[in-house]
């Protein structure tokens, strides 16, 4: 099935999380994404993890690259310049996520590729940006959550610094690129030309933060950590049942009446503390210990069945285990297995987003180092043949 994204070509030059996440949505959806790695080493999540499977490849770098092409290219050699800048000719879309100033230094900056390619989308992700006081800091996301203000706000009250178990910042600017890089092409398709994307991870998180800085600002006084509770209504967070915890959410003037209701307690609905969602914030406390000791009273299973019946938002607090193994999850084919020629096939997360006139599609898994590179250099209009290119050194020693 032709996919809305088969007529072009991405260039995945960048490594871990961010970069790569970005460039396999691209290519989940058709997009033919040639993975350039440095000769030996490759991306460097190939060697990240304790865990493997059977092969060499770590499961992380695995489930970051289905549906690329790997070559091995020497940026630092003539001949590897040489083959890349060939390459670059027919490429679409850059992606890399080197600290600001690298590949101007290799010679593979968005002002020297877009003279040899006036229509390339050029998409760079680093920790703070191409610009301003923070650009050369090293980025990761433990710092981005951190310096954002997400930290700020995670976590309990009175505990250590939290941050997300899920890295969003990492994650939040692969989507985003997309995001810039889709609408850069949209916009090439008026005006021919391509453009600079530039984003990064801590834009990423603080551009996510929407109900904290709201807070801030409404308040005027930083958001503080509330754990699972929510800043805008209540109840609405994790409470503990006889046998654990599960969460629900009784976040309007609604879903308050049928609560009280199911539990049988006029007494809540009529608390003047509690007769308004400013009211029930002011007293959260209160009120979730006074609710509290009614679920207190039965399991976790009984609450969210009871919840659910009642036309209330609840569910128990799943590990991965169980969200992964769900009814749910595998009727909404959340988990692949995907084809690999060491592995045989590995698991994989499913599509997100779900297409129905042209799905995505698993075309191949995560490629082995250099797996492709004869087979793209082959293709390019070279001067030179692959053996002379190799030869001369520009796929590595």
């Amino acid at each position: 099935m032709n996919q809305p994204l088969s007529d072009l070509r991405v260039l995945d030059l960048s490594q871990v999380m961010a970069g790569p996440f970005a460039c396999m949505l691209l290519g989940d959806m058709g997009a033919d994404v040639v993975k350039v790695e440095p000769p030996g080493v490759g991306d460097q999540t190939r060697s990240a993890m304790e865990y493997r499977y059977k092969g060499t490849d770590s499961p992380g770098f695995l489930a970051l690259n289905r549906n690329k092409r790997s070559i091995e290219i020497d940026l630092k050699n003539e001949a590897g310049l040489e083959t890349f800048y060939a390459l670059v000719k027919t490429a679409d879309v850059i992606i890399e996520n080197s600290r600001p100033g690298v590949m101007k230094r290799l010679k593979a900056d968005y002002e020297t590729l877009s003279a040899i390619n006036p229509r390339l989308i050029y998409a760079s992700i680093s920790g703070f940006g191409q610009t301003g006081p923070w650009a050369q800091r090293p980025g990761f996301d433990l710092i981005a959550q951190a310096m954002s203000g997400i930290m700020s706000a995670t976590g309990t009250e009175d505990g250590e610094p939290v941050k997300a178990t899920t890295p969003i910042a990492d994650l939040g600017s692969g989507l985003f690129v997309v995001y810039g890089i889709l609408s850069a092409l949209h916009g090439r398709e008026r005006s021919g030309k391509g453009q600079y994307v530039d984003t990064s991870l801590f834009e990423a998180a603080l551009g996510l933060s929407i109900w904290e800085t709201t807070e801030l600002w409404a308040s005027g006084e930083a958001p503080r950590p509330i754990g699972t509770a929510n800043r805008m209504s209540a109840p609405y967070q994790a409470v503990r049942s006889s046998d654990g915890h599960f969460v629900f959410g009784a976040a309007n003037a609604r879903l308050w009446a049928r609560l009280c209701d199911m539990l049988g307690r006029d007494d809540l609905r009529n608390d003047p503390r509690f007769a308004d969602n400013t009211g029930r914030m002011k007293n959260r406390e209160a009120l979730i210990e006074a609710l509290e000791a009614v679920f207190a009273t039965n399991t976790t299973a009984h609450w969210v069945e009871a919840l659910l019946a009642a036309g209330i938002p609840a569910g128990p607090i799943n590990g991965f285990d169980a969200a992964t193994q769900s009814d749910h999850a595998l009727a909404r084919n959340m988990v692949m297995d995907v084809p690999h020629k060491v592995e045989g096939t590995y698991k994989s997360l499913g599509f997100a987003v779900k297409l129905s006139g042209t799905p995505q599609q698993v075309r191949y898994g995560a490629p082995l180092l250099g797996e492709h590179t004869r087979e793209v250099v082959d293709s390019l209009d070279l001067p030179q043949s692959y053996d002379s290119l190799k030869e001369a050194g520009a796929f590595g020693r």
